[in-house]
């Protein structure tokens, strides 16, 4: 019996002790892994804000002060973690709450991930709006917000009193657009739209400027040449050409004009016509005049010329000017040059996690990271450190994250090359992701077949969704380790390449690289193209001007110019112009009913009789005011025929520079007494103005007359021109023209 109960008292000693050394190995985990909530709170206990140190390129930790100082403007207590977004899981709320059981203090806790806010709780203290500036601060900001820009919009919408309003209106707002709000920084991206656009404003702006002044200045030259003589009647050299057509269909080129009969030319009152010269082809060319071409009378009268180099380097030295200036424009606009928020990670901030991670692989070969959800229970890190220890090789295994904002960039063989350099021996590291169940194998130096590791099964690398937790295939990885065959040496892995600099990453190339040559290149194209355009519009606009003036548009309507008593240079100007306008309108016109035609070309050589005398293309510079104006109306005149054949017969007799007579008035006798009541009253035509109120009669300066403000009556001045004040037919003073110069 004794011997009985002594065996039984010794099993349960036995159980009892391996329970109790079972235990104890569960047990010394626990204060080097403690529970993220417990972890994250006493972390808050030392400062009220807490920034992980997996995201140094994103959220530096020394940007702590700037979050502290942000939350101080709050007025109560606040304490802020910043984490990786899936370090807090699917209930960040849950994690605030766990935090500050923890902690066991009053005040607003705010969780923050790599995206923007992704909790905010109050406990003991009274903020208003915070929930709803959480939620305007997710409407409101971009995508590329930095956490700290977050909070600091936070901050902001809390302090303003209407975190309510904004909040409701952002969410209107970004139901009414899905791309929601622009970026808060410039990407690479858009640097190289912005250097592309400059490019295309530097060069594409100055030089269409450029074009355009210069095409409207050589116009502008164009309009002078043409009307210098015309500037006063002193200046007969320069009146520019009369420029008749060579022939006519039925028409003779006799004496050195073209006339209505096909006779002879003779000359009246001392002139005689040149029989040697040809209105229709001059010495060079073709045209009226001596020696050129166009209504010149001179060699180059026909246009000026290229624009004067003298002129032109001014205008392209304003024009580098103009390209300077919104290069600099650019640079003030386009100031950014960095893609973040400015911040700059230093050398502890970018070591910290390594730093972290070494001290506990230091003490303990299994680490796990205390910022995230737990992956592997007590039970199963105990296991593993059991294998751990057991194995002939030297494995050390780290349960840590990995993400693009950690100091290696998201490269997993950067992290495992950072952790023997400070570990400094031999060992074969294992890296668990807990987020995504990754697994990766990195050998330094151990006696292990790397090409056994490399073809280790899929699943103790990569996770499918029918494997086991991480904790089994980490147990099913430490297996597959210790069947490893021996190698004969350890070999070091290939060097990974470095990380990508922190600062240099943010940084934004320069505005005058990249698309900034391509963008010359087509703002040169495009200031081409659109000069071009401009040109053209202004070439088809003065042609249907021109049109409108010369075929359609009846002279002397209301815009044509019939001044009182005109000057002798308005005579002469307008008897050019009206002249150059006929024998264009004239050119394309073959097809006109023979009679307007005939009436045309007739009207257009009366006028070349009274005004060129000398068959050289130009106004004479002995013209009278009379024989101006009458070239003018008969000018006109002959457009009338072209335009509206039917109503070119009369013109109004008060002031024949009004243009076609569209109606006839009585007009009464001039005189008084029986002379007056003997004579019947006329019926002579007028202009639609005349006919409702009779305007005052034409008045010239007579032949010869110096004397300023001498101006008699049209018809009181000799020549063909007095005619029209009985009413003539305009066939008529054609007929009057050819007499009075001898022609027939």
């Amino acid at each position: 019996m004794r011997a009985g109960i002594v065996l039984v008292a010794g099993w349960l000693a036995v159980l009892f002790c391996t329970g109790a050394v079972q235990a104890a190995e569960a047990a010394r985990g626990v204060p080097d892994s403690p529970t993220q909530t417990a972890y994250l709170a006493e972390q808050l206990r030392k400062d009220p804000v807490y920034i992980s140190d997996q995201l140094p390129r994103e959220v530096p930790r020394s940007t702590a002060p700037d979050f502290a100082r942000e939350a101080r403007r709050l007025g109560v207590s606040t304490y802020v973690i910043v984490l990786p977004s899936s370090s807090f899981g699917a209930e960040p709320s849950a994690v605030l709450a766990g935090v500050h059981d923890r902690l066991g203090r009053k005040g607003l806790y705010v969780a923050i991930g790599d995206t923007g806010i992704d909790a905010v709780q109050t406990y003991g203290v009274s903020l208003p709006g915070a929930e709803d500036a959480s939620r305007a601060t997710l409407y409101e900001l971009a995508y590329d917000a930095t956490p700290r820009e977050v909070f600091r919009h936070f901050v902001e919408v809390v302090t303003s009193g209407h975190a309510h309003q904004r909040a409701e209106q952002a969410r209107a707002a970004s139901e009414d657009d899905p791309d929601g709000p622009p970026s808060v920084h410039t990407d690479r991206t858009d640097r190289e739209n912005q250097s592309f656009v400059t490019g295309i404003a530097v060069t594409g702006i100055p030089l269409t400027a450029l074009l355009i002044t210069v095409y409207a200045l050589q116009r502008r030259r164009v309009r002078r040449a043409a009307a210098t003589a015309t500037g006063g009647a002193d200046r007969p050299s320069a009146a520019g050409g009369v420029r008749v057509p060579a022939t006519r269909g039925g028409a003779k080129a006799v004496g050195g004009r073209t006339t209505a009969a096909g006779g002879k030319a003779t000359a009246h009152g001392g002139k005689k016509a040149d029989g040697g010269k040809k209105a229709g082809t001059g010495a060079k060319g073709t045209g009226s005049g001596k020696n050129g071409t166009g209504t010149g009378g001179r060699k180059g009268a026909g246009g000026p010329g290229p624009y004067p180099r003298e002129r032109l380097l001014p205008l392209l030295a304003a024009a580098v000017v103009l390209g300077g200036l919104i290069a600099f424009t650019a640079t003030q606009v386009f100031d950014a040059t960095t893609s973040g928020d400015g911040s700059r990670p230093t050398a502890a901030d970018m070591g910290a996690r390594i730093d972290r991670v070494t001290d506990g692989l230091r003490r303990d070969p299994l680490y796990t990271d205390p910022e995230s959800p737990p992956a592997l229970d007590a039970a199963e890190c105990a296991h593993l450190r059991r294998r751990l220890r057991a194995l002939d090789v030297p494995v050390v295994m780290a349960a840590v994250p990995s993400s693009t904002d950690d100091e290696s960039g998201g490269n997993r063989d950067l992290l495992a090359k950072a952790l023997h350099t400070r570990l400094r021996r031999d060992l074969l590291i294992v890296l668990a992701d807990p987020g995504s169940g990754s697994i990766d194998l990195v050998n330094y130096g151990t006696r292990v077949d790397d090409m056994y590791l490399i073809n280790r099964p899929r699943d103790l690398s990569y996770p499918q969704s029918t494997d086991p937790p991480l904790g089994h295939r980490l147990d099913q990885l430490l297996t597959y380790v210790s069947k490893s065959p021996k190698a004969k040496a350890g070999h070091m892995p290939y060097e990974p390449p470095a990380a990508d600099d922190p600062v240099e990453e943010k940084a934004l190339p320069g505005l005058f690289t990249g698309d900034f040559e391509p963008g010359l290149v087509i703002g040169t194209f495009l200031a081409g193209l659109l000069f071009g355009l401009v040109a053209a519009a202004c070439g088809i606009v003065r042609r249907i001007t021109r049109r409108r003036r010369t075929a359609t548009g009846a002279p002397g309507d209301a815009r044509s110019p019939a001044p009182t008593e005109p000057s002798t240079a308005w005579l002469r100007r307008n008897a050019r112009q009206e002249l150059d306008a006929l024998t264009a309108a004239l050119e394309p016109v073959a097809a006109l009913p023979e009679d307007s035609q005939r009436r045309a070309w007739e009207c257009l050589d009366a006028a070349a009789l009274l005004i060129d005398g000398d068959s050289d293309g130009r106004i004479d510079a002995d013209a009278t005011p009379a024989a101006l104006a009458c070239a003018i109306v008969l000018a006109r005149a002959g457009r009338t025929a072209i335009g509206e054949p039917d109503a070119a017969r009369f013109v109004c007799h008060r002031n024949p520079l009004h243009g076609v007579a569209h109606k006839r008035v009585q007009v009464p006798p001039e005189g008084s007494g029986k002379a007056r009541t003997r004579t019947r009253a006329r019926s002579l035509p007028v202009c639609e103005a005349c006919r409702l109120t009779l305007g005052p009669v034409l008045r010239l300066r007579p032949s010869g007359s110096a004397r300023r403000g001498a101006h008699a009556p049209y018809a009181t001045l000799p020549g063909p021109l007095a005619a029209l004040g009985d009413g003539t037919e305009i066939d008529q003073l054609t007929r009057d023209v050819r007499e009075y110069f001898g022609v027939h």
